[in-house]
């Protein structure tokens, strides 16, 4: 019989329950179990493509297509796996299945509520989830923060499950303890309120995860245990820590998978972190640093970066510099600023290696084509994501095949010369304004150029790579731009898209229509990442 392993916040988003989710798998993971995590939006939308990057954060795209959470990202990184589609909900998908089954006569006629029918579909969910993974543990991560009227269906479909299999469902509340500056102690009573407001839904929580930025002592412990209705060695510490990839080391120090196998009246099996440890001793002992720049847009919020917009990108660099003992100095650059003063383009020479992300739109769109014609003329290492590759087709054409005014149809739809354009099926998508899960979306073959750096790095011929995008390098175009230098160094074989392009006589210049980030391991960093942080240690320029 599967486990279940519900996670829900308390006190305000953001807490972490996507990192203490996948680290909770993390751990079962390393005691023989298998282990499967399924993230539980409460938005209408339907899935996460639809959404601004700066108001939720990156959009994590699974191998079969599915736009969804950065947390399915952190998932897959922790537990080194593929997860699947149906592993991914929203409020949006959830209704539109009842409706579409209403529609459908498949509730024979009977009269369709929110309640049961809708937690109903949720625990069905989660319950494919578990036989097509054939898991014994499946973590569930409840999006919000408990209080709120957007996530109590969800909850109230965990009770429900809980009723079903009383001895096989355990909820985890994960809340924040303040410190206040002005008061310097930690105070417990928005934790209490938390509970509280989960005992509303029906829900007692069985394990306690304390973020704060210090440890819990002795007598918060004891506090929270007391009104809480709990045991003390049911309250775990969770302080800050430097790297996230620290968390699963820190919860078996308290024995928190111990404890849930106790709880869940499991034998207790050999825990075994080895290569977790050791990849931990590698973040904290790197001390020489390599300077990474990522030139992108989606980074203000206000008077606040969000990093959650390229987060995939961010540990990908990470995973990579880790592999090579160094310590990651990763800087956002906004390439707005290239376009208002050419002169500011020298200071990527502080750089050893300069990213250029996925993205869409107009904004700072020149400014990334200038530093991209920088780091080619003064051979420091790029490495350019989705439009960070088509943009690199766009310089290339400009400034060295004599196209002026070259561009993407994206920005330009009369420009004389789209090297970049709308890909054909796309064309009329647009046109009847179907926006939603409908770019050119998961994982598809490329064949790589024997030679290349791609085909080095990779060690094979066919990869497999996950995409999000609508336009593509036009074909009309590449037999001008290979005549000139471009190397395109991997094509789909069934449809002939270039994939791949690179240059030759650079330290590393390469770019993918796909996103790598989205399969980088921290035991597996990604291969491309691998070389072109090599490239950048190597580099002298």
């Amino acid at each position: 019989m599967a486990k279940y392993i519900f996670v829900a916040g308390g006190v305000m988003s953001g807490v972490g329950k996507g990192v203490a989710t996948a680290s909770i798998g993390k751990i079962l993971q390393s005691r023989g179990f298998k282990v499967t995590a399924i993230k539980i939006d409460p938005y209408v939308n339907v899935d996460a493509g639809t959404m601004n990057p700066t108001e939720h954060g990156e959009v994590f795209v699974l191998n079969e297509g599915t736009e969804c959470d950065q947390d399915m990202g952190n998932y897959e990184r922790f537990l080194g796996v593929d997860l699947p589609a149906i592993n991914y909900m929203t409020t949006g998908s959830v209704y539109e299945t009842v409706i579409r089954r209403e529609r459908n006569m498949d509730y024979g006629g009977r009269c369709v509520e929110v309640v049961p029918h809708i937690p109903l579909e949720v625990i069905d969910r989660i319950e494919k989830s578990v036989k097509k993974a054939k898991a014994d543990f499946i973590t569930i991560e409840i999006g919000g923060t408990v209080g709120e009227y957007q996530n109590i269906l969800f909850l109230e479909a965990a009770r429900m499950l809980k009723l079903k299999y009383p001895l096989d469902v355990l909820f985890v509340l994960v809340s924040y303890l303040p410190i206040p500056s002005k008061i310097g102690e930690m105070k417990t009573k928005p934790t209490q309120y938390a509970v509280r407001t989960l005992n509303s839904a029906g829900i007692q929580p069985d394990i306690i995860l304390a973020r704060s930025t210090a440890p819990l002592d002795g007598k918060r412990k004891e506090k929270i245990a007391l009104n809480c209705n709990m045991r003390q060695e049911d309250v775990i510490s969770a302080p800050d820590i430097e790297t996230i990839y620290e968390i699963p080391l820190n919860f078996e120090k308290d024995k928190l998978s111990s404890l849930i196998l106790k709880k869940l009246k499991l034998k207790p099996r050999k825990s075994n972190l080895q290569d977790w440890a050791k990849l931990l001793r590698a973040i904290k002992g790197a001390k020489q640093p390599v300077k990474i720049g990522i030139v992108g847009k989606y980074f203000g919020t206000g008077d606040f970066v969000l990093s959650d917009a390229y987060l995939s990108v961010i540990e990908a660099i990470k995973h990579a510099t880790f592999f090579h003992k160094r310590k990651p100095e990763i800087t956002w650059i906004n390439s707005e600023v290239f376009e208002k003063n050419s002169k500011t383009l020298k200071d990527l020479k502080k750089y050893d290696g300069i990213i250029v992300p996925g993205g869409f739109g107009s904004r700072g769109v020149e400014g990334k084509i200038k530093a991209i014609e920088y780091c080619r003329k003064n051979k420091i290492p790029y490495f350019g994501l989705c439009y960070g590759m088509q943009l690199a087709c766009l310089e290339f054409a400009r400034h060295v095949c004599g196209l002026s005014k070259a561009h993407t149809t994206e920005i330009d739809k009369n420009t004389p010369n789209p090297v970049i354009d709308l890909m054909l099926e796309q064309k009329a998508v647009l046109k009847d304004n179907r926006y939603g899960g409908t770019m050119r979306l998961g994982a598809y073959y490329c064949r790589l150029v024997p030679g290349t750096k791609a085909a080095k790095a990779y060690g094979r011929e066919l990869i497999s790579e996950r995409h999000r995008h609508r336009y593509e390098l036009n074909n009309e175009y590449r037999d001008l731009l290979v005549k000139n230098g471009l190397v395109v160094s991997g094509v789909n074989p069934e449809r002939d898209l270039v994939e791949i392009i690179e240059l030759k006589n650079h330290p590393f210049f390469v770019a993918t229509q796909f996103h790598p980030e989205f399969k980088s391991r921290p035991l597996a960093p990604h291969p491309l990442f691998r070389e072109f942080i090599k490239a950048a240690i190597c580099s002298n320029h």
